[in-house]
């Protein structure tokens, strides 16, 4: 068993930033799938949502996010967030993270801000187009100077430690002791024991067949806390990045919707800009709207994908503004700046999670959670472009600070527990099964669970994961601990908790549409999609 006064499962940017701050407290063991920077937040090309420009200000992009939110954010918390962007973000700037800057006059550089669609005004902090890597990076190495904090790469948390499980008596609230962890390389388990646990896992975005995610993400953090007894919700709002790049060797390549901020329009495959015919905003339009055209357009046609054309921002703008973008696409033998790019939606982020209270508190005691895996009202029924990245900041700042609370009240040793004991005692079938099973369940979602939905689909979608359930938690518990097994079974129930939540939403609203209900119902569902005890 390891010990440690604080648990951070995942290393995105939540995670990180959490254990910079809890170092000054006490020692802190990062538990984390692959290497240090695989996460949603090294993969991030935008930026930070913040209002710097002359123009802009912090009711206006309170207003944007409201807005974009279709009715469902917790305005305190859109209001708690927004006010501290620009302080969050001064916090990343000393520590040192390069944000790009342009020429204000008078031999004075300002912070570069791009614009993205949903907001009003140009508000988004980058370092180039390669934001998130930059954060990620700077995270690290401040992470390692502090001394104590531990990362321990290539181990998956399975589930969570609870007082109701080791002392065999049902309890509300229950209390968290930390996670049982698989040591991928050794194939072996054991407790990670801490006064507070803290999930930052990031998203489900591998649920689906086509995604901007990396391989981590399986959901792990969701079905953990779904089998610990916590409460989730809005799991129904998947929000599908409307421009993956459409090419064989280019998996999960995502093309910036900053892109589209500077001057690129989404045109069909004959060359035809559709965006003005679905909404006022045209190619600025948010996430959700523009997703859905796209995805009208392609069945329209019947194309693979549509057109991304960038063209009209110049090849020098494309070059000094996209670097990364612009180098990939030459190493795969596109020009950016000569011809239109193929795109395709893909599933990018989850609105919904564990819920949490504004210090990232679940209903769990000593288990918080902050990232994309919590479900903290900010972003409605759709995100904000670029405002994933600042409720990160944030709500790391809030989980730090509770977590330094909570360990300084407790009192006493950290309770013993029973090591891991695996079920079942059988080798693992051939990879082959984990593999068609996996690609099974991402198929059904994608198929009947994406981003036009039917009553019809997601009925079948419901039986059909159901008895992929049934036949994974039978491998669960024959087959000797596998890395492919834990994620699967992660995967397919983390599937199963976004249909339920879609079929209890009788409406259409932000990034849930159902044909048969395609209206927005104020009087019945305005309000979150909570399910859990």
């Amino acid at each position: 068993m390891i010990e440690t006064d604080f648990l951070i499962i995942g290393s995105g940017i939540s995670g990180l930033l959490a254990a910079i701050k809890l170092a000054a407290h006490g020692s802190v063991a990062i538990v984390t799938k692959k290497n240090k920077s695989d996460s949603n937040t090294n993969y991030a090309q935008g930026g930070i949502a913040v209002a710097l420009d002359e123009g802009d200000s912090r009711e206006m992009h309170i207003a944007d996010t409201l807005r974009a939110g279709c009715g469902l954010c917790d305005e305190n918390v859109v209001r708690h967030v927004v006010g501290r962007a620009r302080e969050c973000m001064e916090d990343l700037r000393n520590m040192g993270v390069p944000f790009s800057t342009e020429d204000a006059g008078g031999g004075k550089q300002r912070i570069s801000l791009g614009r993205e669609g949903g907001h009003s005004a140009r508000r988004i902090a980058h370092v180039k187009d390669y934001t998130g890597k930059a954060i990620e990076e700077v995270l690290l190495e401040t992470a390692r100077a502090t001394g104590r904090v531990t990362i321990y790469e290539n181990h998956l948390a399975i589930d969570l430690v609870l007082e109701s499980k080791r002392s065999g008596a049902p309890l509300k609230p229950d209390r968290c002791w930390g996670a049982y962890v698989m040591d991928e390389e050794a194939r072996s388990a054991e407790a990670f024991l801490a006064k507070v646990t803290i999930l930052a896992t990031g998203g489900a975005g591998k649920v689906y067949r086509y995604t901007s995610n990396p391989d981590i993400a399986t959901g792990d953090g969701v079905a953990m806390a779904w089998r610990a007894n916590a409460r989730i919700a809005n799991l129904e709002f998947v929000q599908f990045h409307p421009t993956c790049l459409y090419h064989p060797e280019a998996k999960s390549f995502l093309i910036s919707e900053a892109v589209r901020g500077e001057g690129g329009v989404l045109t069909t495959a004959g060359g035809e800009a559709f965006m003005k015919r679905h909404d006022e905003r045209g190619d600025l339009a948010p996430r959700d709207i523009v997703a859905r055209a796209v995805d009208f357009e392609m069945k329209r046609t019947g194309d693979k994908y549509v057109h991304l054309d960038m063209r009209p921002i110049g090849e020098a703008r494309i070059r000094e503004r996209f670097p990364y973008i612009y180098g990939r696409c030459m190493e795969l033998g596109i020009d950016p700046a000569a011809e239109p790019l193929w795109v395709v939606p893909a599933a990018h982020y989850m609105c919904g999670g564990v819920i949490t209270d504004i210090r990232g508190r679940t209903n769990i005691d000593a288990l918080l959670a902050a990232g994309e895996v919590a479900h903290t009202g900010f972003h409605g029924a759709n995100r904000l472009a670029s405002n994933s990245l600042l409720e990160a900041v944030v709500f790391a700042d809030a989980v730090a600070e509770c977590a330094t609370q909570t360990a300084a009240a407790f009192e006493g040793e950290i309770p013993r527990v029973r090591p891991w004991v695996a079920d079942g005692t059988t080798a693992a079938v051939e990879r082959v099964v984990f593999d068609h099973d996996w690609d099974s369940v991402r198929s059904i979602m994608w198929d009947y669970v994406g981003i036009v939905r039917s009553d019809e689909r997601l009925s079948m979608a419901a039986k059909r994961i159901g008895v992929m359930r049934e036949h994974i938690e039978t491998f669960y518990r024959k087959y000797r601990l596998n890395p492919d097994l834990i994620e699967l079974r992660n995967i397919a129930l983390v599937g199963e908790l976004i249909i339920e939540c879609a079929q209890l939403r009788r409406e259409s609203r932000g990034l849930h549409y159902n044909v048969d209900c395609p209206e927005t119902d104020d009087a019945r569902y305005r309000r979150d999609t909570v399910i859990g005890f």
